[in-house]
């Protein structure tokens, strides 16, 4: 391999400058004018000079004449006859403004060496669109955002703060103009760029998340660029891939193989929610029933005891999940409004399936009755204890009736789990934070949502009918833990006048609003045995299919 040294190469810079041929071999006197050499006080050539030159001449011609040079130079020059090499000589454009090629510079702050400018080949498939947005800054057209799996993107010849200054030789100088001439392109673009000598960002983590609202792009005004959106519904699995813009996230469904689209950050929606319009203080549903709900929402002073369902996490807008193979859930939940036949289901479970289902048997501080025993029906205990149990957080919900409380508290559902049955929960639906948020419970969240009019009261009345012969076992979980919805037996037997059925309409309606981020499946109760094959169909599949959960279940 061949070596040029500092002399051979100022000797190179010389005869290239002067374009002087190389003096034949063996010749001894130099074709340029020599510099005075000071040890010579003539005018002659200095022999060691002379001779020095000569020798440095004869080695550079030994380089070009070597045979692998000549075919990397005859390489080079047949190459570059089947290219078309963009014009990057600088010249005057019109009022002494600088011009590169066709590429006007005025405008740009250029970086010391003008060869920054870099002619970029883009190829993407007919009717794919690139996958970058663009903004415009300084009268410069700037790269703002590159989305995940686009076409740029996959190729990494742009990167975000590059400037475009052409495509296919037209000069753009707005993101409109940049867009009529995309459009124009078919498989080949050519770009000319400023690039912004900047690495890019951290993308931030990648993960799974759980969408728990819908959205469409082509509605949200905030979005820069409503092509680019991705539209989902509530219960969506979306793969978060880019998180480096705090307004917008770049994200895919799962298994979608496309590039990704924008979706509004976890701060940009939470700020949304935040604001109501004073028109959005009425809530509006129409109930399964067809009738439209409309009802002020009620204004409630904040309680430190109901700080559990005041924090950050009841705007649940997106969870983190994460994908796990077959199990089976820990408690199943079902949750509705009063009389919608939960605890009919819950009792049918338990009686189809001794061996596979339990429940728990409510703490009460009222005293026993003739002929009660300890653990029949209810664990008694004294008021003291039990309000000592509610301040160490031991219960999972509790209430008060007739100066007595009632609860369930969490070691019962413990027990139940540790004699390897699913625990059946008829709660209330303020307890599915607790539940949801705790690894060791992992449960399974059923909704009975309110039928029509004439099934509500077909259920009621075979509520009535199943509470005269439940006896003992009914009777355990029939107490509700609110003061403000408990209800005796007796009261189960009453006639159920057209107000009330409106009003569970409406108690359906508001918990599926309010709790809706922690169901995994909904149920329109119209038919109990369709409800019940449900059921235990959507237990079947957890058992058979993977399933998405909290990554806190998990991690």
């Amino acid at each position: 391999m061949f070596r040029f040294t500092p002399e051979a190469m100022e000797t190179l810079g010389l005869y290239l400058l002067t374009a002087l041929p190389f003096p034949a071999t063996g010749t001894r006197e130099a074709q340029v004018t020599i510099p005075k050499c000071a040890c010579c006080p003539t005018q002659l050539p200095c022999p060691v000079l002379t001779c020095s030159w000569i020798s440095q001449r004869i080695q550079l011609r030994e380089i070009f004449e070597n045979p692998h040079l000549t075919a990397l130079l005859e390489t080079h020059d047949a190459v570059t006859e089947t290219l078309q090499v963009p014009d990057y000589s600088s010249t005057q454009g019109p009022f002494g403004k600088p011009v590169f090629g066709n590429f006007d510079l005025s405008s740009w702050e250029m970086p010391a060496d003008i060869s920054a400018v870099r002619a970029v080949g883009i190829r993407k498939n007919p009717g794919e669109p690139l996958g970058l947005t663009v903004k415009t800054e300084d009268g410069q057209l700037v790269i703002a955002r590159i989305l995940a799996g686009g076409a740029v993107d996959r190729q990494g010849l742009l990167h975000v703060g590059d400037i475009i200054g052409e495509v296919n030789g037209i000069v753009v100088r707005s993101a409109e103009q940049l867009q009529v001439e995309i459009a124009r392109c078919r498989e080949h673009i050519q770009l000319k760029i400023l690039p912004s000598f900047q690495e890019n960002g951290s993308n931030g983590a990648q993960c799974c998340v759980r969408a728990h609202f819908d959205y469409d792009p082509k509605e949200d005004k905030l979005l820069p660029c409503p092509e680019i959106g991705l539209a989902f519904k509530k219960g969506d699995i979306l793969q978060v891939v880019n998180q480096s813009d705090p307004n917008w996230w770049q994200a895919k469904k799962v298994g979608w193989s496309g590039p990704a689209g924008l979706i509004p950050s976890q701060e940009l929606e939470e700020r949304r929610k935040a604001f109501v319009a004073p028109e959005a203080d009425f809530v509006h549903k129409i109930g399964f029933c067809g009738t439209r709900i409309s009802k002020k929402k009620k204004k409630l002073m904040y309680q430190i005891k109901s700080s559990v369902d005041l924090d950050k996490a009841e705007l649940l807008l997106y969870e983190e999940v994460t994908r796990m193979p077959p199990f089976r859930r820990k408690t199943l939940v079902l949750v509705g409004s009063e009389g919608i036949g939960r605890r009919t289901l819950k009792n049918r479970l338990i009686n189809s399936d001794p061996d596979r289902f339990g429940t728990t048997m409510p703490h009460t501080s009222r005293p026993m009755r003739e002929l009660e025993e300890d653990g029949m029906g209810y664990w008694f205990v004294s008021r003291e204890e039990m309000e000592h149990d509610v301040r160490d957080h031991q219960f999972l919900e509790f209430g008060e009736h007739n100066n007595h409380l009632y609860g369930t508290k969490l070691d019962s559902i413990r027990a139940v789990i540790r004699q390897g049955k699913m625990c059946v929960l008829d709660c209330s639906p303020n307890a599915l934070k607790t539940l949801h948020n705790s690894p060791e419970f992992m449960p399974y969240v059923i909704f009975l949502a309110a039928p029509g009019m004439d099934q509500l009261k077909s259920i009621y009345e075979n509520s009535r009918y199943s509470s005269r012969n439940l006896g003992t076992f009914d009777r355990s979980s029939s107490i509700r833990f609110s003061s403000r919805r408990a209800r005796t037996l007796e009261s189960l037997t009453s006639l159920y006048e057209e107000e009330d059925f409106k009003n569970a309409l409406e108690e359906s309606a508001r918990i599926q609003r309010i709790y809706e981020k922690y169901f995994d499946q909904i149920i329109v109760n119209e038919d109990p045995d369709q409800t019940f094959r449900k059921v235990v169909e959507a237990l079947e599949i957890l058992s058979n299919q993977h399933q998405w959960v909290p990554v806190s279940w998990v991690y």
